[in-house]
């Protein structure tokens, strides 16, 4: 059975919870650079592609890959029913702009050279179908990920990095084998909901965003969320000493400033500009 999905995190409640933040410190996040905005879908597009190599890139330099397993995905900007994604059998670190291929939702490559991993349409297509707001969506068999999957929980409210999914990620606790078939791609969509991730049980980790650049960042942080959540309670259960789990209250307060959709967006920028630098060729 499908755990029933956290309650979401609406633009309203987001800005209720920030309505408690002191004047000064709302005016300097008002400051704070924001998602460009684009004159053409062509220009979009190609942002969009970039953006998506470079998550690639970082998620191979972060040790996200497994073989051929993972892939994040962004919506075309002109064709909303396609979404652009990597190429099966191209290793994460080879990814770049033009080898990315464009897929439609019933599976057809509609641009690119290359054919499309069958569980990356069965997720992504119904994710994508189904969230409307959702433009990028990644996913990959990161070991941490992974491991805090077994468990079959959501995690904990233990630091202020993981407030950034306080009450806004879900579980998935419907493992069926190898995602390859619609209806489970739409069982998971489903689970996850409104929210900006899912913990998929026996398999890893799904995360949203209204940015390809939003939903890579989520992915990153609540990787090394789940690694801190491991290491605290095998810590705390060598020592005997109880967790901190930090209050509703703190963690609201942190969620208002480190969970919106600005925030993730802007995490990413300082890697973007790192991996460009680092490799430039995936811009090509």
């Amino acid at each position: 059975m499908n755990a029933p999905a956290q309650s979401t995190r609406p633009q309203a409640d987001q800005d209720e919870m920030a309505a408690g933040l002191s004047e000064a410190v709302k005016a300097k996040y008002r400051v704070l650079p924001r998602p460009p905005k684009f004159d053409t879908p062509a220009e979009e597009r190609l942002h969009r592609k970039q953006r998506l190599a470079a998550a690639f890139r970082l998620f191979s330099k972060f040790g996200f890959d497994e073989g051929v397993a993972g892939h994040i995905t962004a919506r075309d900007p002109e064709f909303p029913d396609t979404f652009w994604v990597n190429p099966f059998g191209v290793h994460f670190s080879q990814v770049k702009v033009s080898n990315l291929i464009r897929c439609d939702h019933h599976g057809d490559v509609v641009e690119g050279d290359y054919p499309v991993n069958a569980a990356a349409f069965a997720i992504h297509s119904r994710v994508h179908q189904t969230r409307e707001d959702a433009v990028a969506a990644a996913h990959s068999h990161s070991t941490y990920g992974r491991a805090w999957s077994t468990l079959g929980r959501t995690l904990d409210p233990l630091t202020q990095d993981v407030c950034a999914f306080y009450n806004d990620h879900a579980l998935y606790d419907d493992f069926g084998g190898v995602v390859v078939e619609l209806d489970e791609g739409q069982r998971i969509a489903n689970a996850l909901g409104g929210n900006k991730a899912a913990i998929l049980q026996n398999h890893g980790l799904l995360t949203v965003g209204k940015t390809v650049d939003e939903a890579a960042w989520w992915f990153i942080t609540m990787e090394r969320s789940c690694q801190v959540q491991l290491l605290a309670e095998a810590a705390a259960g060598r020592t005997n000493a109880p967790l901190k789990v930090i209050s509703d209250a703190a963690a609201r307060q942190a969620y208002s400033i480190v969970g919106t959709a600005q925030a993730g967006w802007f995490q990413f920028q300082p890697l973007y500009a790192r991996i460009v630098k680092e490799q430039p060729d995936l811009l090509d």
